[in-house]
């Protein structure tokens, strides 16, 4: 009766011990083992737009707008009265100077996330 007892006390510490070693195994591992400490996480986006491109992009203004007037960027509605950069591709439009400062960033359009490819605005008419 007592060594059962043991043995139902030892096999469950022998048991918890193997799964520590192997964690402290794996954990020395992964800390020491790296392929590029250098490499970011996440991989840099691509820079922006330049001024002269960003120039090349359809202005509009608020009265010529056709699928809605919130502006993505700050969340306010285009007055008709405002101008707008039209994203050409998706025809999604915002306020100038928020496009302008979103799309110097990113080329990315700031409501679909569509890339912005350079013949998409660099033709004088919509690819759509």
């Amino acid at each position: 009766m007592l060594d059962s007892v043991l043995l139902a006390l030892f096999l469950p510490c022998l048991g918890m011990t193997a799964v520590f070693v192997v964690y402290m195994c794996l954990l020395w591992y992964a800390t020491t083992h790296h392929p590029d400490p250098h490499l970011p996480a996440k991989p840099v986006s691509d820079a922006g737009l330049s001024p002269s491109q960003l120039q090349k992009l359809p202005s509009i203004t608020g009265k010529d707008l056709l699928m809605g007037s919130e502006c993505a960027v700050c969340l306010d509605d285009i007055a008709t009265d405002q101008p707008a950069r039209l994203v050409p591709g998706c025809n999604h439009a915002f306020h100038v100077e928020c496009a302008d400062t979103w799309l110097s960033k990113h080329p990315l359009c700031p409501l679909c996330r569509a890339k912005l490819d350079p013949t998409l605005f660099s033709s004088s008419e919509n690819p759509c």
